[in-house]
């Protein structure tokens, strides 16, 4: 179980002081996340809102502006953040030094006179907005990330575009393939999840796709390709999660279209997508989900509850408790339905000869 802080019954919302802070990595949907904390807690709860500029290092600077309604309207599509972020970690200890940020943030909070503290963030933003939970602060976390591995909700706003855009770029690539008679080698972002590089790649019409969830064997891949050829399919599409298994220092991408041209003779080139993924305005269903997000997080907070992650269930936004959220990854489970679709579509994922 878990405790929350609850606000009396009898304090009206109105003047209550909540503060917004964005951390971490960029990704589409923050702004609309933001605009919908600010505008429901303005128009809805007569809150007073305050931006808190570059992620936690604002709240330990004391860096802040105060929203009016008028300044959140034009937000909702724009990508990044209208406050800026950092990956700044309070909570990192150096052990012959005494860590005196979390009292610092703690005595700005209490200066400021906030009611309550949104964060919105990835899993290194959901640690920190439990352990200042713990420090005494009204916390809610909102889950932002593109690569979808939050643990505790079904998705992150930030997801869908970043589907949308790996999408579009196999999309172009398949036809510049095609035209060269080449196999075509996409390194998509993720970190240690798949998430992207599975449903862009299913939606992109990829041949191969290897996740870091599932361990695979070159020689199955390039097997696979040869068979393609010999099918009188001459070109390929190769997706690769920037966290399988490689070399070090190398990037998993050229790793693996090295590695598909020394085995087959193929020609062969890679791309690396990278921060093309985050950049950008965000796709319909982010901006929905991202507004959604923060209304909630609102109505959290006038109901007094804290400690907790927004998230969605099904069709479902609710909240989980950040205790167990932190620490904690979402991967891919290798029985996943998309998996077991894409094998009977003829995908190769590396492990099993098709």
């Amino acid at each position: 179980m878990f405790t929350v802080k609850n606000i009396p019954m009898a304090r009206s919302t109105k003047n209550m002081k909540i503060g917004i802070l964005t951390a971490g990595g960029d990704c589409p949907g923050i702004n609309a996340a933001i605009r919908g904390v600010g505008k429901t807690a303005i128009t809805e709860y007569g809150m007073r809102v305050f931006g808190i500029s570059s992620g936690f290092r604002g709240l330990i600077e004391k860096e802040y502006t105060e929203f009016d309604e008028s300044q959140l309207s034009g937000i909702l599509t724009l990508g990044g953040t209208i406050l800026g972020t950092s990956r700044d970690k309070p909570f990192k200890n150096d052990p012959n030094v005494e860590n005196k940020i979390p009292k610092i943030i703690r005595n700005n909070y209490q200066e400021m006179g906030l009611d309550a503290l949104v964060v919105i963030g990835g899993n290194g933003s959901m640690k920190t907005a439990q352990k200042l939970y713990e420090e005494g602060l009204n916390v809610i976390g909102l889950p932002k990330t593109i690569d979808n591995d939050v643990w505790g909700t079904d998705v992150s706003f930030g997801f869908d575009s970043a589907v949308w855009i790996a999408t579009e770029a196999i999309d172009r690539l398949h036809t510049t393939a095609n035209s060269h008679k080449r196999t075509m080698v996409i390194e998509l972002m993720g970190h240690h999840a798949g998430w992207i590089s599975l449903y862009s790649g299913v939606a992109g019409g990829g041949d191969v796709i290897l996740i870091p969830e599932i361990k695979y064997n070159i020689d199955i891949v390039t097997e696979y390709l040869i068979k393609r050829h010999q099918n009188k399919k001459p070109y390929s599409i190769v997706l690769v999660a920037e966290g399988i298994e490689k070399p070090k220092g190398m990037h998993a991408g050229t790793f693996i279209a090295q590695a598909i041209q020394d085995k087959t003779g193929f020609e062969t080139r890679d791309t690396i997508l990278g921060y093309i993924q985050r950049g950008g305005s965000p796709s319909p269903m982010d901006r929905i989900l991202a507004t959604r997000y923060g209304a909630h997080a609102v109505e959290l907070i006038a109901d007094g509850k804290f400690g907790v992650m927004v998230n969605l269930t099904g069709d479902q936004v609710t909240s989980v408790p950040l205790t167990e959220v932190y620490n904690k990854t979402k991967l891919v489970p290798r029985d996943h339905s998309l998996i077991d679709k894409a094998r009977k579509l003829g995908i190769c994922f590396g492990d099993k000869r098709v």
